[in-house]
């Protein structure tokens, strides 16, 4: 009877570990691009306290003049990355008191949280000569999709006050033990600094990360067992036509050396790629964007897909589903 109900019990456990198994397979996302109702781009992931996945996305205009006129931010949020509520506009040029006359030029985003807090940060020229202007504003919140304000003064970037061509894309990582790391970069040049506690300046100079490979811009940093990855878009062309990748490196730390890994995301029809990586629910996703709704590379959609590690930490390239 003992070696009988140890067998039930084996055999269990094996049905239980089998289902388990064949749900973690199992979890199917909605139809990409996932959001269909607005042009969107350039999308930033995030888990909040509130255990909703959260997207910061920029927003291409319609019908569009190049990219100058991206103008405004949404955000986006699911509990079953299916099902998406779009909160909607969170931010425009307009209530940046130090942009440039003429508006426009806010490209791609991102958020962080600190005691009670969501910063917003975003690029946007504070000039008409917009590429030799770059700044990168922060607006504050409460909530993570509503109320934000824009703060009267962009980031001090200490080293390179005076060296903001192209300079774009700002990425905020918090490390476990709570410590920011602030990036950005464009033009082939990629730079991080720690972050005051205030989660509004720089602790030290700008330093240069090292051993990326054909950096173009979109930098994002994420943590996994102890490692960390910068991703970036590439400047890989295709035909002669702009078809960037997304690459990534990995470090035992925040701010490198980094060692260049290869490409996660290969071109999505778009001459851009920007892109996030972040966890929920204990899988892990790449967000990007395509143009697969408009056939036009400055009328962008996003979309999500399951991302996959091999045993050495490496990523696998992504699958891109429709």
């Amino acid at each position: 009877m003992k070696n009988y109900l140890i067998t039930l019990a084996a055999l269990s456990l094996t049905l239980m570990s089998c289902n388990n198994q064949k749900q973690a397979k199992t979890v199917t996302l909605g139809p990409n691009p996932f959001i269909t109702h607005m042009y969107t781009a350039d999308p930033s992931a995030h888990v909040w306290e509130d255990g909703r996945l959260y997207v910061y996305a920029s927003h291409d205009i319609d019908p569009p003049r190049g990219c100058d006129l991206m103008d405004r931010y949404h955000v986006f949020s699911t509990d079953d990355m299916v099902n998406w509520t779009d909160h909607g506009e969170i931010l425009n040029s307009s209530q940046v008191s130090w942009g440039r006359k003429d508006g426009g030029f806010m490209w791609a985003p991102d958020c962080a949280y600190r005691n009670g807090t969501y910063y917003f940060y975003f690029p946007h020229p504070s000039g008409d000569d917009w590429n030799n202007t770059w700044r990168v504003g922060i607006a504050t919140s409460k909530h993570p999709a509503k109320d934000f304000t824009v703060q009267d003064k962009y980031i001090d970037m200490i080293g390179m006050e005076d060296d903001c061509f192209a300079m774009i894309d700002p990425c905020v990582f918090v490390d476990d033990d709570d410590q920011a790391y602030f990036y950005y970069g464009g033009g082939g040049r990629c730079v991080g600094a720690k972050m005051k506690d205030n989660m509004m300046e720089l602790a030290e100079p700008l330093r240069a990360m090292e051993g990326l490979k054909d950096f173009h811009e979109a930098a994002w940093v994420h943590k996994k067992d102890g490692m960390y990855y910068l991703s970036y878009a590439d400047n890989h062309a295709e035909n002669g036509k702009g078809a960037n990748r997304l690459n990534y490196a990995t470090s035992n730390s925040p701010l490198g050396p980094w060692t260049y890994q290869g490409v996660y995301l290969e071109p999505t029809g778009c001459d851009t790629s920007h892109g996030s990586i972040a966890e929920y629910n204990g899988e892990w996703y790449a967000f990007y964007h395509n143009c697969s709704i408009s056939g036009r590379g400055n009328l962008r959609s996003i979309c999500a897909d399951k991302l996959y590690y091999n045993p050495d930490g490496t990523i696998k390239v992504v699958e891109q589903t429709k």
